[in-house]
């Protein structure tokens, strides 16, 4: 559930409301960057609404599947072999369970863990790929790319009766979901170093959008089973879920059009870079690789914060229904209300902050809030169960990780030079999609083990790295 996003953000967010495109103001176009050169005649810079748009219907597509987990389990559970890929996956999670003394609820949250964090880690692998190469060829031969093959990986979980099928899915989702790094590197293309953040909060906006409307769409359509009144079709590969991953693939091709019709190249030819080596494209190596010690440590703040902030997602719904008796319809409200504070303070509230404090200020404070919430959080759930002081805790967490995340990105584009804008965006945001795929296992284990006071507890302590090391960054010039 990425609010956060990564972001998984990876949000995970994540998971929702109705709310579409129109509730959104698209702010004013800013001018390009002063040191690109000046734009065709009779050619207009691309719009930032464009981007927006294209990060919004991908995020759609993405999230669209964040409520189908548990049912997804059963189903494979119904109709997959003792012996096959699914049998040994559900073999280990039952396994993990048992060894952190979990009850048997817990193995659908890990399964759908286990999911979403194979996802992320094909994002962290191929996230700085796509970037470097957008860098060398442009923003929009490789969103066309991407695109497409999004779009393919939904038309395979259309036909994906077999478990197998959809493993295969989400491997090639997740591969093509590198891409995101892509489309924020074109802001980047976009706009000037001053408005750097505000264009990273529409990014921040289209993110919560996305996952706001996603799962919405999801949790209407997951009951629309076409095998009800078409019996056949499962010897297609069809299954009950094919209507939400039949719209997945609507929107994908949707987008598809959309860039190839609206999306102008945003990096010229004279700012494209020479292609990178397979090892300068290993995130991690690139971490302590990079010859600028500014962006590094700003790659750790970020992977801190949403490695910490990934306990939320995946340990929330557990904790509210444990101690306040959430059940699904009353969590959905939980997340409506994190997406709209989120979407409120990365388009309006960072756009007034960063111009009055600056980047690095805004995140800092940012780190602080989230911490505070998560602790707030812990003590009003758990120890007070409060419903009340959770709403004012979960205020903290969207404000802080709004504030925090798109300073954070702002600052990584703002310490890159202008030629290697898509490869240090993209090791920031593969650097995020890693956190998502680690926190999982660890948030898991702690709140099975010692509950969700001490899991929450946690992850507020384990902010305070990031917020020390923020301390030390640059304010980056202008």
């Amino acid at each position: 559930m990425a609010y956060s996003l990564n972001a998984v953000g990876p949000s995970p967010v994540t998971t929702n409301s109705g709310l579409g495109v129109s509730a959104v103001r698209v702010f004013p176009l800013t001018p390009p960057l002063s040191t690109s050169p000046a734009s065709p005649p009779n050619q207009r810079p691309l719009s930032l609404g464009v981007i927006f748009l294209t990060l919004y219907i991908d995020l759609i597509g993405f999230s669209i599947f964040f409520p189908l987990g548990p049912e997804l389990l059963k189903y494979y559970v119904a109709h997959e072999s003792k012996t096959g890929l699914f049998a040994t996956l559900i073999g280990q999670l039952e396994t993990l369970a048992h060894a952190a003394q979990a009850s048997n609820t817990a193995v659908a949250a890990l399964f759908a863990g286990a999911l979403g964090s194979l996802y992320s880690l094909m994002q962290f692998v191929f996230s700085p790929i796509w970037g470097a190469r957008s860098d060398r060829i442009g923003r929009r031969r490789v969103l066309l790319t991407t695109i497409a093959g999004s779009a393919g990986s939904y038309l395979l979980f259309v036909f994906s009766g077999s478990f197998v099928l959809f493993f295969v899915s989400r491997i090639l989702g997740g591969i093509m979901g590198g891409n995101l790094s892509v489309a924020i590197a074109a802001v980047s293309d976009v706009t000037t170093r001053e408005n750097r953040a505000k264009g990273m909060g529409i990014v921040g906006v289209a993110f919560g959008l996305g996952f706001l409307t996603g799962p919405i769409i999801g949790g209407l359509t997951a009951h629309v089973n076409l095998l009800q009144r078409w019996p056949g079709l499962a010897t297609w590969g069809l299954h009950p879920f094919s209507v939400p991953a039949l719209i997945a693939f609507s929107l994908c091709v949707l987008n598809l059009l959309w860039v190839a019709v609206r999306f102008r190249e945003t990096l010229p030819v004279e700012r494209r870079g020479v292609g990178v080596t397979l090892r300068e494209r290993n995130p991690l190596r690139a971490l302590f690789t990079l010859p600028n010690a500014t962006i590094r440590r700003t790659n750790v703040v970020g992977f801190l914060l949403v490695f910490s902030f990934s306990f939320f997602e995946t340990t929330i719904s557990f904790f509210t229904a444990d101690k306040l008796d959430y059940n699904a319809h009353q969590l959905t409200w939980v997340f409506v209300y994190l997406g709209i504070t989120s979407i409120l303070t990365q388009g309006l509230l960072v756009r007034r902050a960063v111009p009055a404090f600056g980047e690095k200020k805004v995140a800092i404070a940012g780190i602080a809030t989230v911490a505070l919430g998560f602790i707030g959080l812990g003590l009003a759930v758990g120890v007070a169960r409060s419903a009340p002081l959770m709403f004012t805790a979960l205020t903290f967490c969207a404000i802080g990780s709004g504030c925090a995340n798109v300073a954070l990105g702002a600052l990584v584009s703002l310490y890159a030079s202008p030629e290697e804008q898509g490869k240090v965006t993209g090791i920031f945001r593969s650097l995020g999609f890693l956190a998502r795929a680690a926190s999982p296992v660890v948030a898991g284990f702690l709140f099975f083990r010692f509950g969700g006071t001490v899991t929450f507890a946690t992850a507020g302590a384990l902010l305070v790295i990031p917020f020390t090391l923020g301390l030390s960054l640059p304010q980056p010039q202008k």
